[in-house]
């Protein structure tokens, strides 16, 4: 299994991004995505998730209503779509799978068992 996560760069305050995650290897049909993000000094932290089979969506309390996450099952990829970005938004960003993710478990790190490079996204103010 391997993830390529693309789309990051350097943006101005409010700017929009678009993130993207393909994933290869096997099929994904039964698996669940997620963006991370790590700036530096702190600690890997959860972005947003979409479930693989039914596309439910999660999102932390600090991107809801400005990122949005989609999937195409058909091209096995994911995509984080950020809009009034800020400069707390810069970090390596990383795209994450696992196959039947717990629910509860969705928010953690740990929960996943593939992970992709990171892309750096940097806002400036």
């Amino acid at each position: 299994v391997q993830l390529q996560a693309s789309g990051g760069g350097l943006v101005q305050n409010g700017d929009s991004l678009r993130l993207s995650c393909t994933a290869s290897g096997r099929s994904f049909s039964n698996y669940d995505m997620a963006w991370f993000r790590q700036a530096p000094g702190k600690e890997r932290e959860f972005v947003a998730a979409i479930r693989w089979s039914v596309s439910n969506t999660f999102y932390a309390d600090s991107v809801k209503g400005r990122f949005t996450i989609s999937r195409d099952k058909a091209k096995n990829t994911a995509a984080l779509e950020m809009n009034s970005l800020k400069p707390e938004d810069t970090a390596l960003y990383y795209c994450a799978t696992t196959p039947r993710l717990i629910l509860s478990r969705i928010r953690e790190p740990s929960a996943y068992n593939y992970w992709g490079h990171g892309t750096q996204v940097t806002v400036s103010s």
